[in-house]
């Protein structure tokens, strides 16, 4: 699905499945996938999605959401 030029800079694109990856579903939206394929260039760091993965994203915020986990939001304090 992936193994090819990177469109940002002389990179490869290479797939990597990410054990967790937070995709936005519309402007204010996110949903978080587990162990997704990304393509993701090895050079800069780039990440593309295929199609299949940004709809099943789109499918977990119609529904809710495949799981009742909750997802830990704390605020960021310099040490």
């Amino acid at each position: 699905m992936y193994d090819h030029p990177c469109e940002y800079c002389d990179g490869r694109v290479l797939e990597r499945v990410l054990a967790n990856e937070v995709l936005r579903v519309g402007k204010t939206a996110f949903v978080i996938l587990e162990n997704v394929p990304v393509g993701v260039c090895d050079h800069c760091g780039m990440r593309y999605y295929h199609s299949s993965v940004l709809k099943q994203a789109e499918q977990a915020h119609r529904d809710g959401g495949a799981s009742t986990r909750p997802v830990p939001v704390a605020p960021y304090r310099a040490s």
